[in-house]
């Protein structure tokens, strides 16, 4: 029989131990609720990518800033956003990440829907949905694109006051372009185009999906001497078909400019006094000149073992997808096939993709093939 004093220790002993053992089993667990280190202030302008050659399509990660905040997936930490730029709200609404999927969304838009009879692009639009099954396809119309973008963009008033603002249908077509890609994601084809391949056939095998957050297909590669007669830019990237994820940076720059011209414009009382101008202001000038301007951009490219800018002398004449960073570039013959003219090929090439039948409706009749031969 124990006496007291030596049970009173066996006690002590015992108690000691549990307690030992179950700090053991826990000091390793997450504490609840756990706020994350503070950032340093450095960071908040800190932007990381992918060193680029322009003379090569390697995409090369930069080894110094691996561990480093991606811009486009940084995290924002005044959530007020009446204090933010525009350029930051739509970060904030719409985070970037180059790792996910392509989302399996299919956007066109047209006056009518499917459904009506007076919708005449039906072979057009019917290949997009048999060279994609499983993709939810949507043509949209004027109405519901309005009510689509308030749900998508409640919260930044200045977008959607951009979009009521456009006097006409084509600059709104080409602004809603940009706000449901930088939204949602996925495809976005005019309603006179025609899939020739899938896009699962676009990115080469070589590239993986996972470092592709954009794909452009080249419209004008005019060699020669009167190209600005026809065409905006000397290399022209076409916006009749993107492919994107949700959130990337060219889409977001891209946003925030018509925002901010429209906006500006607004006050001013001057919109679009020629058709050429509709290029410039929403169309593939703008949109060109914002995809030269981020792969040049040393937020995102690591430039110290480049050779030079991003000029058009880097993709004029290809015939093969060329990869800038996160973006794939594809030559002339994808989006623009059967066009005989700059080198482009057949609608059996290889790299023929998509068919565009250039049907310009918001265009006079007679621009409507412009600079066709």
């Amino acid at each position: 029989m124990l006496s007291f004093k030596r049970a009173l220790v066996f006690a002590v002993f015992f108690l000691t131990a549990f307690i030992l053992l179950r700090r053991s089993h826990t000091s390793n667990d997450p504490e609840p609720f756990r706020k994350p280190p503070p950032q340093p202030e450095d960071a908040k302008d800190s932007h990381v990518g992918a060193s680029h050659n322009p003379s090569t399509t390697s995409y090369t990660p930069d080894p110094a800033t691996k561990d480093r905040e991606i811009p486009a997936q940084k995290v924002i930490k005044d959530k007020d956003m009446s204090k933010m730029s525009l350029y930051d709200k739509l970060a904030y609404q719409y985070p970037y990440d180059v790792e996910t999927k392509f989302p399996a969304y299919i956007w066109q838009t047209w006056k009518w829907t499917p459904a009506s009879g007076e919708f005449t692009f039906r072979d057009q639009e019917a290949s997009w949905t048999m060279q994609h099954p499983g993709f939810v396809h949507e043509v949209i119309t004027d109405q519901v694109a309005v009510h689509l973008l308030k749900l998508l963009y409640a919260s930044i008033p200045e977008v959607l006051e951009a979009y009521n603002s456009l006097p006409q249908p084509v600059l709104k077509a080409d602004f809603f372009r940009y706000l449901i890609l930088l939204a949602r994601g996925g495809i976005y084809s005019d309603i006179d185009t025609l899939a020739i391949k899938s896009a699962l056939d676009w990115i080469p095998e070589s590239v993986p999906k996972e470092s592709v957050g954009l794909v452009v297909g080249i419209e004008a590669d005019p060699d020669r001497p009167d190209w600005e007669e026809w065409y905006s830019r000397r290399i022209q990237f076409c916006q009749w078909t993107i492919q994107a994820k949700p959130g990337h940076p060219v889409l977001r720059d891209i946003v925030s400019r018509i925002t901010k011209e429209t906006l500006k414009r607004k006050r001013e009382g001057l919109f679009v006094s020629k058709d050429k101008s509709v290029v410039e202001f929403t169309g593939p000038a703008v949109w060109t000149d914002t995809i030269f301007d981020y792969f040049n951009d040393a937020r995102y490219f690591d430039m110290r073992s480049s050779q030079g800018n991003i000029t058009y002398l880097n993709f004029t004449g290809i015939t093969s997808p060329k990869k800038v960073g996160d973006v794939v570039v594809l030559p002339i013959t994808s989006f623009s096939p059967g066009v005989q003219q700059m080198n482009a090929g057949d609608y059996d090439d290889p790299m023929a993709f998509v068919k565009h039948d250039f049907e310009g409706t918001w265009k006079p009749e007679s621009e409507r093939h412009i600079g066709e031969n």
